[in-house]
């Protein structure tokens, strides 16, 4: 009887996808338990609060000596205060007014769209045919989202002032990620910096003038949301997606991050109650297989 011996490639290649698809169920998390957040009575200003207010209590060890002049690179404040701050605002103030499934479509699903036109208009990074091609998808996707509310189809209060502060956050990522690759930033320090610069900018506002919703919820929740949200899509969502480009490829890792939007769609349905119309699926197939086919074309 023969044994077959692992192959040290195939051990490694696995590790790749697990560490993917380990990134995939955190950022879909991440859109459920900001949703989740978001229809209790803790405001959007809370949540940020908690995010960086976690994060920069876990990273302060490892940031007790950055390279010198890291605090008055104007570079790094650019990319903290688009990245960081203006993000978690904007992101965390849509999931208050839309439900994660538009979390889903509008955040990961718009990114391959957005970072290709800002990658455009920034860098001069003109995309191919086929790349333009596969932006398609999603931009019918999207579309799909926005027809209940401009056709009057939609049951319930209006989503829409959600999903714009949705894109506008989406928007906020792409333009952090473009100047990521623009200015070749390590990324962890960028992490380390982001989170704590933006704690230092946001945190004394916060306190002395930012309406407050912390008393009127469980300590279970103020939990949730501040140890998943400050260590899980901050810190090591991040570590687990630079292991899994590092194995499999930007490419392939962009296809299998493709899942998040229609994992997270699902699982808002169980979890949270929201309902998941012909519209929606509509478009989270759409962003989803336009997110894949992007990643995969040059």
């Amino acid at each position: 009887m023969t044994t077959l011996a692992r192959s040290p490639a195939n051990g490694t290649i696995l590790q790749g996808y697990l560490a993917a698809l380990a990134t995939v169920v955190i950022w879909a998390g991440f859109i459920l338990i900001s949703r989740l957040g978001g229809k209790t009575a803790l405001t959007g200003w809370d949540i940020v609060a908690l995010r960086l207010g976690t994060a920069s209590v876990f990273l302060l060890p490892f940031s007790l000596k950055l390279p010198a002049g890291t605090w008055r690179n104007q570079r790094m404040w650019a990319m903290a205060l688009i990245g960081g701050l203006l993000f978690l605002i904007l992101v965390y103030a849509g999931f208050k007014r839309a439900p994660a499934a538009h979390g889903g479509i509008l955040l990961p699903g718009m990114q391959p769209f957005l970072v290709t036109a800002l990658a455009w208009l920034l860098m001069g990074a003109r995309p191919s045919r086929l790349r333009l091609l596969g932006l398609i998808p999603i931009a019918a996707g999207v579309g799909c989202v926005a027809a209940p509310q401009l056709l009057g189809a939609h049951d319930g209060p209006s989503t829409l002032s959600g999903d714009l502060f949705l894109l506008g956050g989406s928007l906020a990522w792409a333009t952090y990620s473009v100047l990521v690759k623009k200015w070749v930033v390590d990324a962890w320090l960028l992490t380390r910096f982001v989170a704590l610069a933006s704690c230092l900018v946001y945190m004394p506002i916060y306190l002395a003038f930012l309406p407050k919703g912390v008393d009127q919820v469980p300590m279970s929740m103020l939990l949730l949301q501040g140890l998943y949200q400050g260590l899980g899509p901050t810190i090591v969502a991040m570590l687990l997606f630079l292991r899994a480009v590092a194995i499999l490829g930007a490419e392939r890792t962009g296809a299998l991050v493709a899942l998040v939007p229609v994992m997270a769609g699902l699982g808002a349905v169980p979890l949270l109650g929201e309902p998941l119309t012909g519209w929606l699926v509509a478009g989270l197939v759409l962003v989803s297989g336009g997110a894949f086919l992007s990643a995969r074309l040059k």
